[in-house]
């Protein structure tokens, strides 16, 4: 039963001295079938009246015996029984025949080797809750769209309207603002700022020479009297710029590729703090059959024009910044931990909570999205090339130094950047709290051989041996781990947050972003209308199915576990009455609750709301 406690007393002719390890074994019952058992923990108390924690966290299967060791967390060189080393030797080994890498896909991060979630060892798998709900949720929403005929249509929409009617209970106060809102520029530019991808837009102090704007045709849409270079100078000019995306195979649909534009977009920071966009060039080279689009073309080329953006940008999105800067790298950053720290370890202690179901939701994830043509493939249908269009270097992992090589410290009203370095001081603290309790010199760190071992495997098959990207192959100092695991933290927690827990908000309002498009763009203006945005739009089934997906992508489950909380009791590092990981751990709660509290505050002042990066609604780790 769950959260049965059993009560043993053992009796022994003698003290058994310095307790250092346990061994459980489930009995076998010949006649009764399999039952596992998932032991959370053994707590010892000796006839000394001493507590000793034996973390488990583990299913047991029957027959199987399994060894647990208990109390403070011992780094390598701590060690020296040699029972108690040749069992961490032990451990390690087992767990590198357990975890074994796999490449997935050229260029990318390498990934655990189960080709299913049933060949994933148990005590990495969901819970029975979590399972159940993730069927539920993904069955009945295809449910309801079969049920109405939808999901499998391959007409075209004739009427935006019915597109707001597909679910009838699958919404947001966002996506129905959204649905109503998508066509203004204020609110097109203010997604590239607090929509699900923060993370393209930069400052702009020099136009790229492949993108030919020129004063006379924004001038109309900046402040009178003013000029482009001013405005540079002044900071006022954004750029969004998909070169990424040039040349990307997509898949072929009725002898025809699938449109991908590798498009621009230039952006204004106007008088009232709005960014509205006020030029776009929807391929790389410029050219008669590639005119730039302003705010003064007919409406619906420069609809047109933002939908073919918001397209690259949902691409951009979903491969180079959910998928690969957060999924892979968190399934990389997890496998080198099982693979590289015993359970001992203070930094396995410390992170192991940040990666709670992340192998089977990628696990899954690549079962659907790469699995056979009946699976999400027929809706995103862009091959796996396209996730290497993003080189991944440390510091653009790292929020402080990204914001600033963007050029975006001052630009108003962007509160992923508030929020995010708000977030990255807080993990950062608690980070350097921690490890200098564990670490109290550089020389700790030089000879912590498994710390060692960690980062060298995080190195080669995270980031493939790329001494360009700035990840460390060694750590030399203490300053140097503390940054390394705030990055950790902060990527698989509040990173994954941002660009994934508004994906049914702002995405399954299919005209904002396009899952894909149907209809290459236009080589000249003045030829566009409402017929042209229905015939380049998917077609009505695969944009339903692009709507039950991000719904699934975005769903709170009932067992979520919030940034911060450790309901896990790995550490034991009482002292007397005091534990002073326990005391940490509250502090960085505290912290976070109060930034919670005054995000939820400034929320309630203004239209939508930005609550992407608010702690109490944002997961330990990547678990969907």
């Amino acid at each position: 039963m769950t959260g049965k406690i059993g009560t043993y007393t053992v009796t022994t002719a003698s003290n058994l001295g310095q307790l250092l390890l346990v061994k459980l074994e489930k009995e076998q019952y010949l006649f009764l079938p399999e039952n596992k058992w998932f032991c959370s923990k053994v707590v010892v108390t000796t006839p000394e009246h001493d507590v000793i924690y034996f973390p488990c966290y583990k299913w047991v299967s029957r027959g199987e015996v399994v060894e647990l060791r208990g109390g403070k967390a011992r780094k390598v060189f701590e060690d020296e029984l040699p029972l108690l080393v040749h069992h961490r030797k032990k451990e390690l080994e087992h767990h590198k025949k357990l975890f074994q890498w796999n490449e997935f896909a050229e260029g990318l991060p390498h990934i655990n080797s189960a080709k299913e979630l049933s060949a994933l060892p148990a005590e990495v798998l969901f819970s029975f809750s979590k399972e159940v709900e993730t069927i539920y949720t993904r069955e009945s929403g295809m449910f309801e769209l079969k049920l109405k005929g939808l999901a499998d249509s391959t007409e075209q929409w004739e009427d935006l309207d019915k597109m707001k009617k597909v679910f009838w209970f699958r919404k947001t106060p966002i996506s129905e603002y959204v649905s109503e809102h998508w066509k203004e520029d204020d609110f097109f530019g203010s997604q590239f700022l607090n929509g699900t991808n923060p993370n393209v837009i930069q400052r702009c102090t020099t136009l790229p020479p492949n993108f030919p704007v020129t004063d006379e045709m924004v001038q109309p849409f900046l402040e009178d009297g003013s000029s482009l270079a001013s405005e540079m100078k002044k900071g006022n000019i954004f750029i969004c710029d998909y070169k990424r995306l040039e040349g990307v195979p997509t898949r072929v649909v009725n002898g025809e590729p699938l449109p991908l534009t590798a498009a621009l977009c230039l952006f204004y920071n106007n008088p009232e703090d709005n960014l509205t966009p006020i030029a776009i060039q929807l391929e790389q080279q410029p050219s008669q059959q590639n005119p730039i689009y302003l705010p003064s073309d007919s409406e619906h080329d420069w609809l047109l024009a933002k939908m073919f953006v918001r397209n690259a940008d949902f691409i951009e999105h979903q491969n180079s910044y959910n998928l690969l800067g957060t999924h892979l790298l968190a399934e990389a950053f997890a496998m080198a931990t099982l693979r590289s720290l015993p359970i001992m370890h203070p930094l396995h202690k410390l992170l192991i909570p940040h990666f709670r179901y992340t192998l089977p939701v990628n696990t899954i994830s690549r079962e659907i999205l790469f699995g056979p043509e009946e699976g999400l493939t027929k809706v995103f249908r862009y091959s796996k090339s396209i996730h290497m269009s993003r080189k991944m270097t440390k510091n653009s992992l790292c929020l402080p130094e990204n914001i600033v090589a963007r050029g975006l410290e001052s630009i108003p009203n962007f509160y992923y950047r508030e929020d995010g370095l708000k977030l990255w001081n807080i993990i950062n603290s608690f980070v350097q709290g921690m490890v200098e309790h564990f670490y109290s010199s550089d020389s700790e760190v030089s000879r912590d051989s498994e710390l060692q071992d960690w980062i060298h495997e995080i190195f080669i098959h995270g980031f493939l041996g790329n001494g360009k990207s700035g990840i460390p192959q060694r750590f030399d100092t203490v300053k140097e781990v503390i940054k390394f695991i705030t990055m950790v933290i902060f990527t698989v927690s509040a990173q994954h947050s941002a660009v994934s827990m508004g994906q049914f908000d702002y995405c399954s309002w299919v005209p904002n972003s396009p899952i894909f498009l149907c209809k290459a763009p236009p080589t000249t203006k003045g030829c566009s209308s409402m017929s042209t945005i229905f015939e380049t739009l998917p077609d009505v089934g695969s944009t339903v199915r692009g709507m039950a997906s991000t719904w699934l992508l975005s769903k709170k489950y009932s067992d979520f576990i919030p940034l911060g909380s450790y309901p896990n009791q790995y550490f034991d590092e009482t002292d007397g009455y005091f534990d002073v990981t326990k005391q940490m751990m509250k502090h960085f709660q505290a912290e976070l609750s109060y930034l919670s509290e005054s995000i939820t505050e400034r929320n309630s002042t203004f239209t939508p709301p930005y609550n992407y990066l608010n702690p109490a609604e944002m997961e330990n780790s990547v678990s969907m």
